[in-house]
């Protein structure tokens, strides 16, 4: 009998005996996110700067739900680094579907969001708890990226919690192979976001030339 998973339900360890899913740790096998970043312009940083004072004031009027996160922080950091401009677009609630027939199950899911094309993902999930929510949040964006049609080339997700981001990297194969950036928090010191969005338009740059 076939065994249907939700991919909001997924978890690491099924992953693992389902697909051998592998963690890396070596940092040389994930560098985009350090390497090459491009530069954002003044005017960039200072709609990042709004963005985070409108992160704050959100706190004041709890609790952050996903399209709230949406409408006052991704949405808006998307806007400052022109992915809704050609050659990006997005794409609400992708639906896909991945299976691993020797073990008879079937991984059913929707993704939030999708920019550019199907080698960078972008998933927006409940910040209500931040550190839970992201550890939940990666099972599932993996699962995603596991059905992207072009096992060929690395594929590239991003979760965005509103408070923290952070970004992971996986190569498809008979073995998937995945590692993950550093977190990002909105409430830290000086403003993250301007990194984050750096990231972002690094990863869009490598997945418009694949």
């Amino acid at each position: 009998m076939v065994q249907t998973i939700q991919a909001k339900n997924v978890t690491l360890a099924e992953l693992k005996t389902l697909f051998n899913l592998q963690l890396v740790t070596d940092d040389q096998f994930f560098r985009e996110w350090q390497d090459e970043l491009p530069e954002i312009t003044d005017f960039q940083k200072r709609q990042l700067d709004q963005i985070k004072a409108g992160y704050f004031n959100l706190l004041e009027y709890p609790p952050m739900l996903e399209k709230t996160i949406s409408l006052s922080i991704v949405s808006p950091l998307l806007f400052a680094g022109e992915f809704y401009l050609h050659p990006f677009y997005i794409k609400p609630e992708k639906s896909v579907e991945i299976s691993a027939e020797d073990e008879g199950a079937i991984i059913k899911g929707s993704l939030d969001t999708l920019v550019l094309k199907e080698q960078l993902w972008l998933m927006v999930i409940e910040s209500k708890r931040v550190s839970f929510s992201m550890e939940a949040g990666l099972a599932q964006i993996l699962a995603y990226m596991l059905a992207n049609p072009n096992r060929d080339r690395p594929s590239y997700g991003a979760i965005a919690t509103g408070g923290s981001f952070i970004f992971v990297k996986l190569v498809n194969g008979e073995s998937p192979r995945y590692s993950t950036s550093k977190g990002y928090l909105t409430r830290n010191p000086g403003n993250e976001l301007y990194d984050v969005l750096r990231i972002l338009k690094r990863l869009s740059q490598i997945a418009a030339s694949n």
